[in-house]
């Protein structure tokens, strides 16, 4: 029987980044699903903060040289790579010198979130999507963690929804307690892709502001409680629109974990008629 493959798309990952409880769950997750039988593949974001040298991080060229468009203007994407830590699985970071070339990751020295944080967002998500396609890779779970992926379901079920390597795929999304408050007009016309328009992503707004959240559970196939707390307006959505839960409080214990596994499962499970 073929492995079931899992594409780990995470904000934050251990050791490169310990910034909340996604660092290390996005760490001890990948090597209990590879324990477990599954294919793995990680990504995430080559932030300023990462240490190449220590790390061992080298260019994957054969990845490189893509151009991403946000706002009608075109970033290069460059590729690299690493071993993840007591595991033989590879880390694929998404570098562009003009996103994430600098001394944080998220906030300025004031503690203020970029400016650019919704440019930073859409070319993430866009570029993890053009990346996998260069695999050629076939995930049957694709698993985002936190803000900073939640473009991926929505691309998913929408620009990428008629995709053939992504049409077997289930989207699952973490939301965890901290979600970023961003401006309407910051984030509709550079979280457009392809013939999608601003009002394809009216569900990612509530009272005037975009709770990225908020749009990532509306397009999920599934979503899993990363925190113990969470905003009442998301819990609201996951009952809304009826989501399979993992109500899993941001537990990594190897239960935790276990039922991780079996989530996935449930959701790749034929429907019943």
């Amino acid at each position: 029987m073929a492995k079931k493959k899992l594409l780990l798309i995470t904000q934050e990952l251990d050791p490169y980044t310990a910034l909340s409880e996604i660092s290390d769950l996005a760490a001890r997750l990948p090597i209990y699903a590879s324990e477990h039988g599954m294919e793995l593949r990680i990504l995430m974001p080559r932030f300023g903060t990462i240490n190449e040298r220590r790390h061992r991080l080298h260019e994957v060229v054969r990845l490189s040289g893509m151009n991403i468009i946000v706002d009608d203007d075109d970033f290069p994407l460059i590729i690299k790579v690493a071993s993840l830590p007591n595991s033989r699985m590879q880390v694929y970071f998404l570098d562009n010198e003009e996103f994430f070339r600098r001394k944080s990751v998220f906030e300025d020295a004031d503690g203020q979130p970029f400016a650019d944080n919704p440019d930073r967002m859409a070319f993430f998500c866009k570029g993890v999507i053009e990346t996998v396609k260069k695999f050629g890779w076939a995930p049957d779970i694709i698993h985002c963690h936190g803000w900073m992926t939640s473009l991926v379901p929505f691309y998913m079920k929408t620009a990428y929804k008629t995709e053939p390597l992504f049409q077997h795929s289930k989207v699952v999304y973490s939301a965890y307690d901290h979600d970023e408050r961003i401006a309407p007009d910051d984030f509709m016309t550079k979280a457009s892709i392809n013939n999608l328009k601003a009002e394809d992503l009216q569900a990612f707004l509530h009272d005037g502001l975009v709770l990225p959240h908020l749009g990532a559970v509306t397009y999920a196939d599934g979503v899993v409680r990363g925190s113990e707390t969470l905003s009442p307006v998301v819990l609201e959505a996951i009952e809304r629109h009826q989501k399979p839960l993992l109500d899993i409080g941001g537990g990594y214990d190897p239960e935790s974990l276990a039922a991780y596994i079996k989530f996935y499962d449930q959701l790749l499970e034929p429907p019943t008629e």
